[in-house]
């Protein structure tokens, strides 16, 4: 217990200042959420559409990031800075590409979004937006990359306030481009996409200046930008990074079929599932940053070679996350209506979206439970067969039960919500047994 209570301190003091930038990633999201459903359901609608589909490419980028966090970690824990630096440098030049060919996707995919068959009004409204932050991949990609540098390196805090920098001038480019203020045109659900992909360049830049001046970051800051790429370290990343693009894609896929279902069912079950969902997201992000800090942990520790501390890690990590979604879960349920009139004053959708916060409430647990578990086994570079577990959960479970009870047998949006709850109980289940195992010898894990 001495050593699970040593470990969750450390761990929790990494993780406070990374979740605070995770919810100020998500901040952006419900900020423009809040801001655009003052100018009508439609809208709402829309971003619900465009950032399900959005979030589908950018989480394909995140997981092809995660390397720089796990390897920067892992070379910080051995003393080897300088190989530090070279999982940063290789891991822009991965943002870089994948930013721009998800950019490329996302604008061709403009054009056929009537694959999806949304509403008419809804697919005539997203475009624009869908485009904007289509474009915003490649700043924010970069971004990610850098940040999880500054993580592993144990600089999170500049990397945060710089995001919240960020969420505050989006807010204040909300107010100029959605409603047309200080002589800028009226752009609707368009400027919160303009906002957003002025918003993510500008930190993008910030957080690249501060690391080149940071005199604590000289040892590991790469000193040959243009230097010849090594095959063997992006081959080293992408072994990493693909297999758990591949986990967050069917998770995050899943995620973005429910919105599709959503949209089969009507704007107004839409517009509410968005508010839902934005919610889900800022809960989320808690466990996120936690699980993050987790990561980098047990990466320095297998780096180290102390294996022991594998377990104590994770169980205390694993128990801060559920102590704080135990406390969001009776949130959501109690204060629903009032979150809900938060973001728009259309009564049906306020109903609708309090419902659906309940069972958003009740799945907490087990959504940080499975993303907690996640991380603790990339940790220890074990990522193939958590990908083939999250594959199982929501598409061979999750999807299906959601499409059975929710557009099959009438359930609505209800029972989408509940069939991504099921998925999200298997997955937490699965990966938190397969840990166990692979860690039940103090030596390095065999997968």
């Amino acid at each position: 217990m001495h050593a699970v209570i040593k470990e969750a301190r450390a761990t929790l003091r990494l993780a406070v200042p990374i979740t605070i930038g995770q919810l100020s990633q998500v901040l952006m999201g419900i900020t423009d959420s809040v801001m655009i459903g003052r100018i009508g359901t439609i809208p709402l609608a829309a971003s619900a559409f465009g950032l399900g589909v959005f979030n589908v490419f950018f989480i394909i980028g995140i997981g092809i990031l995660v390397p720089v966090a796990i390897f920067a970690s892992r070379s910080r824990g051995a003393g080897r800075h300088d190989e530090a630096g070279e999982y940063l440098r290789h891991g822009l030049l991965l943002s870089l590409v994948a930013g721009v060919i998800e950019c490329g996707l996302i604008f061709l995919l403009s054009y056929r979004l009537g694959w999806f068959h949304q509403p008419p009004e809804v697919v005539a409204a997203v475009n624009p937006f869908l485009v904007l932050i289509g474009t915003s991949l490649v700043p924010v990609l970069a971004y990610l990359a850098l940040r999880q540098f500054a993580e592993s390196m144990g600089r999170p805090w500049v990397s945060t306030l710089i995001v919240l920098a960020s969420v505050g001038l989006n807010v204040v480019l909300n107010w100029i481009f959605i409603y047309g203020h200080l002589g800028a045109p009226r752009m609707g659900l368009a400027g919160a996409g303009m906002s957003t992909l002025i918003a993510r360049t500008v930190g993008s830049v910030a957080i690249f200046l501060w690391l080149k001046h940071d005199y604590s970051m000289r040892a590991a800051w790469p000193r040959r930008w243009l230097a010849p790429f090594s095959w063997k370290i992006l081959k080293e990343m992408l072994g990493v990074g693909l297999p758990t693009s591949g986990g967050l894609l069917f998770e995050g896929g899943a995620f973005g079929a429910a919105t599709v279902m959503m949209g089969w069912l009507g704007d107004v079950p839409l517009a509410a599932h968005q508010i839902a969902l934005s919610c889900a997201a800022m809960t989320f992000m808690v466990s996120l940053g936690i699980s993050i800090a987790l990561g980098m942990q047990m990466s320095s520790a297998v780096g180290a070679g102390e294996f022991g501390r594998r377990r104590p890690i994770w169980i205390g990590a694993a128990a801060a996350g559920a102590a704080i979604n135990i406390l969001m879960t009776f949130v959501f349920i109690v204060f629903g209506h009032a979150i809900a009139t938060a973001f728009i004053d259309d009564p049906a959708v306020i109903r609708m979206a309090t419902t659906l916060l309940v069972v958003c409430g009740l799945f907490q647990i087990v959504d940080g439970g499975q993303v907690i578990n996640s991380a603790a086994l990339r940790g220890l570079t074990d990522v193939r067969v958590p990908a083939l577990i999250t594959f199982v959960a929501y598409w061979i479970l999750g999807i299906p039960i959601a499409y059975l009870l929710g557009v099959r047998w009438g359930q609505g949006p209800l029972g989408i919500w509940t069939g991504l709850a099921v998925g999200l109980a298997v997955a937490a289940v699965s990966m938190g047994i397969r840990f166990l195992r692979l860690t039940r010898a103090d030596g390095p894990a065999a997968g």
